[in-house]
């Protein structure tokens, strides 16, 4: 495997001080590499060669773009195996999780492949005579993506995939804390046929890569997802400039338990969704809102199921919860579950580190009751192993304490009672709702994205992500030669 950044079909290291150390969380002495970092230099030199690749890159049709998607699939269904272990061992969850995103990933590429038959315009009525009006889309250029640690695959293949099918060129931010399974995508993408110079791969901090993305005048559209200290400042800064900015930042996902429902499958879809990827997931359960004669029961069952988890690497078939990502994030899991105990809630399970595992940045499953909705484990985004339980008197009053977070992501709701059900749809603040399944999950069809300050601009996945990445023309054709238009606008 490659490492370092990818301009212009090469790979190289940058010459920087400043070194990108890439560990396993799950024992921080196993290094999977260490290189120099990318520098605002290297970002002006990608954009350089992102820029002068386009015309041609934008010429080559639609169909044949997305087959070039397509060949990518291929090789990565066929590398899926090292692809799985790869990210496990930079990311630390568990193989099993691991396979699912590599699978969903492919999905995703299929489907965009598919999209260069589909790039959709309209054709449409004029209001002069003897003139044919419609719309075609068009790529805009040079675009940045900048993408999140926790689906180091995944995400970056549901905004590359598209931003390519639709003709631009892409300059590619990974995080830093997994860049080893960027790099195998940007090695799939060169088998696959990828130009130089079409996708560019620049390793490096968000202060001096990202900063130079969202910055540069040259880049039309910049696709972010990550956290909202970052993503709001990378917003005002790109649009501030006239760039399309989309970026997908937190959630505080609820589960509300209505009275009639299946206790057994509401237990084992807010067990996956708090404790799969070690809650490290945007769409993570991290709030269950249950109504006052199922509570004691749902608590009971979460808190025996939760008990059964083994932590610990995610390399080991056996476990089911592997670590925290890295040691800020750890102490950040920590530190919340202090704070819900100061606050006064009741630390129901967990709230330690495994007293067996001595390496690595391993948090147990963790479960508090009697949470409050002004406490801060109940409106702030952990993003890790920890869920808070609150009763509610009522549909209206859950509905009130899902909606008073400042996020609006996903949400899901367990009842066989369908006033309840479209009511919760109609009123629940969040850009994706489920119904008797985790709030976890999305699917490559399907628009991905939320609300509030989840948020801003165009959805991700489906056909809204490859809107994203074009813009409309419209086009007006007299075809008879008589000069009505300017009776008329």
């Amino acid at each position: 495997m490659h490492t370092g950044s990818y301009i212009n079909g090469q790979w190289y290291h940058p010459k920087s001080e400043r070194l990108v150390h890439n560990l396993n969380p799950a024992d921080p002495d196993d290094v999977l590499a260490e290189f120099p970092s990318g520098t605002a230099e290297d970002v002006k030199r990608a954009i350089d060669t992102a820029q002068a690749a386009f015309p041609e890159w934008k010429r080559i049709p639609g169909p044949e773009r997305g087959r070039v998607i397509w060949r990518a699939a291929d090789i990565a269904r066929r590398r899926a195996d090292e692809i799985t272990r790869t990210l496990t061992r930079e990311e630390g969850k568990i193989l099993k999780e691991a396979k699912g995103e590599v699978l969903k990933g492919i999905s995703l590429l299929e489907f965009y492949a598919g999209e260069g038959f589909r790039m959709h315009g309209k054709t449409l009525p004029s209001e002069v005579r003897d003139t044919f009006t419609y719309t075609i889309r068009r790529p805009l250029g040079v675009v940045g993506l900048i993408a999140p640690w926790n689906f180091p695959w995944a995400i970056p293949v549901w905004k590359s995939a598209p931003a390519l099918v639709a003709g631009n060129t892409v300059v590619f931010k990974p995080a830093e804390l997994t860049p080893a399974t960027a790099t195998l995508l940007t090695e799939i993408y060169e088998e696959a046929g990828i130009p130089p110079g079409v996708f560019n791969m620049i390793v490096g901090s968000g202060s001096v890569v990202g900063e130079a993305i969202v910055n540069s005048p040259v880049v039309r559209a910049v696709s972010f997802t990550g956290s909202n200290e970052v993503g709001g400042a990378l917003y005002t800064k790109a649009a501030a400039r006239g760039a399309k900015v989309t970026c997908e930042m937190g959630g505080k996902n609820a589960v509300v338990v209505m009275p009639d429902a299946d206790l057994d499958k509401a237990t084992t879809a807010i067990h996956g969704g708090a404790f799969g990827s070690t809650g490290q997931r945007c769409t993570a359960t991290s709030r269950v809102i249950a109504l006052p004669t199922v509570k004691e029961a749902l608590l009971e069952r979460l808190v025996e199921h939760a008990r059964k988890i083994k932590v610990g690497s995610g390399l080991d078939e056996s476990v089911d919860m592997g670590p925290a990502v890295d040691e800020k994030q750890w102490k950040t899991d920590l530190e919340y579950i202090q704070v819900g105990q100061r606050e006064g809630a009741r630390l129901v399970l967990g709230g330690k580190t495994p007293e067996r595992l001595s390496k690595g940045y391993f948090v147990e499953p963790t479960i508090f009751d009697n949470v409050l909705p002004n406490m801060r484990i109940f409106r702030e985004e952990i993003f890790g192993p920890v869920l808070s339980v609150t009763t509610a008197n009522s549909l209206e009053e859950a509905l009130k304490f899902a909606n008073s977070v400042e996020y609006g992501l996903t949400t899901s709701i367990f009842t066989q009672n369908m006033d309840w059900v479209m009511n919760f749809i109609e009123e629940v603040e969040t850009g994706m709702v489920h119904v008797n399944e985790p709030t976890i999950g999305g699917e490559a069809q399907l628009p991905f994205g939320g609300s509030k300050a989840t948020g801003v601009g165009e959805r991700e996945m489906a056909e809204e992500g490859l809107n994203f990445f074009t813009e409309l023309k419209t086009v007006f054709i007299n075809y008879s030669g008589k000069a009505e238009r300017s009776m008329i606008r």
